[in-house]
């Protein structure tokens, strides 16, 4: 591979954001870095290979290594996720989503998700969606947003109310433990289909150090690749053991809402559930827990209010203006300031406008695989408050941005995580793991 890019524009830019990875903290829960294996899969000659249909069923020529990697990568996620059935097509997680529904409901059927106000995803049934216009979403809650506990009873006589054909257990902005169980007996009491959408923690379940909702029943699993996983940007879906819900599915993907699947991307995909495979990832999942709780017990200690007041995973959502009048979108500028990347978001009960909500979101899996503990996340998390408190002090923002920046070098981005491109990809700032 060329070590630059002849484009001297785009070329420039590649490396603003390397430079901008390596120098700040990536603290949004769904980013992370890839290895490099991953992102020379990702850019490989399977870039250029159509291949149309499924290994030993395809609608065109020459797919001899293509049918082997694609195999591989399904091979290697049942093995990770104890399950039978694996569809690795999918380009993200929305249209793995919209393909499940697709594959077992007709339009106007009934679906129950979590609220998106209260930590649910946009695909589970906001109305802006496309899923939303073609079937009918009702919602369950938490009972209470300062303990995160879900509101099982209501969830229960909304279920027996409208008879979802399908129930979604998930989450995009939910730091706690969902009971699975619970939702499978909600479901059987209906004669529902269960899925768990599992994009941000399917790394920690793949590790073995979260629960993996298959153990309790559920029928499906789809979930994103990247985020915890830490591989290419892409989408999943895993059947437990029903093949007529897994022949659905394929169906639906391609040729239903798919044509040619990414193959660069799933053989990626093979590398990243590879490498999750090893006793390092399961080690590097549980420091991101560990490291995760550290920094809330900062913020608990600094009477920062977290909706389920704390976290039982990667991610921590923060009620700032709440707490301390800032808004979202204030934190998240002042914070890119001194190096800090995290998002603005919206919290259960927000009275304030989506984009200038009252919450923040930000995890540990980026700055874990940087080899960050507690100790540097404790730190993390009392700078972050700091300039919270005074975002209007340039002398201080100053001063954190210099610790933020030192503490990237001393910390650098391991050599493994990263791609070797043009000069700067193996400097002082990039250390063997």
């Amino acid at each position: 591979m060329p070590s630059k890019l002849k484009d001297k524009l785009v070329d420039n830019l590649i490396r603003g954001e390397e430079k901008r990875q390596r120098e700040g903290l990536e603290l949004i829960p769904s980013e992370n870095y890839v290895s490099e294996d991953v992102l020379l899969a990702n850019g490989s000659v399977f870039t250029n290979k159509y291949s149309e249909g499924y290994p030993g069923r395809r609608y065109y020529g020459g797919q001899e290594w293509t049918d082997q990697v694609e195999r591989l990568a399904i091979e290697r996620a049942c093995k990770l996720f104890k399950c039978k059935f694996a569809n690795v097509q999918p380009h993200s997680g929305a249209p793995a989503n919209l393909a499940v529904y697709s594959a077992l409901l007709q339009p106007g059927d009934t679906v129950l998700g979590m609220d998106l106000s209260h930590g649910g995803h946009l695909t589970h049934g906001h109305p802006m969606t496309l899923p939303a216009k073609i079937y009918k979403f009702v919602t369950y809650k938490m009972k209470d947003p300062d303990t995160g506990e879900i509101d099982y009873e209501d969830m229960r006589k909304v279920a027996l109310e409208h008879k979802p054909k399908l129930i979604i257990a998930g989450f995009s902005a939910y730091p706690r433990t969902l009971n699975y169980k619970k939702f499978v007996d909600i479901a059987h009491e209906v004669g529902a289909i269960t899925m768990a959408d599992m994009a941000h923690i399917a790394g920690l379940i793949a590790a073995g150090v979260l629960r993996n909702p298959f153990e309790d029943g559920f029928d499906i699993i789809t979930t994103t690749t990247h985020k915890t996983l830490r591989g290419p940007r892409g989408g999943m879906i895993l059947t437990r053991d029903n093949e007529e819900i897994a022949k659905k599915i394929d169906k639906a993907i391609f040729p239903g809402i798919q044509g040619g699947p990414h193959m660069h991307i799933i053989a990626a995909k093979a590398v990243a559930f590879g490498e999750a495979m090893t006793p390092k990832y399961k080690a590097y999942a549980k420091q991101i827990l560990k490291n995760a709780k550290a920094m809330a017990e900062v913020l608990k200690k600094n009477k920062i209010r977290m909706i389920g007041g704390g976290t039982d995973n990667h991610l921590i959502l923060a009620d700032v203006f709440g707490s301390i009048g800032v808004t979202g979108k204030e934190a998240q500028t002042v914070l890119d300031e001194v190096g800090m990347t995290l998002n603005m978001n919206s919290i259960a009960g927000d009275t304030r406008k989506p984009l200038d909500p009252s919450g923040i979101r930000f995890g540990t899996p980026a700055i874990t695989t940087r080899g960050f503990k507690e100790k540097e996340c404790k730190k993390v998390a009392e700078l972050m408050i700091e300039v919270l408190k005074n975002k209007d002090d340039a002398k201080i923002k100053a001063r954190v941005h210099k610790e933020i920046k030192a503490l990237a070098k001393k910390f650098p981005i391991p050599k493994k995580f990263v791609y070797k491109y043009g000069t700067t990809s193996r400097g002082e700032n990039f250390v063997e793991e």
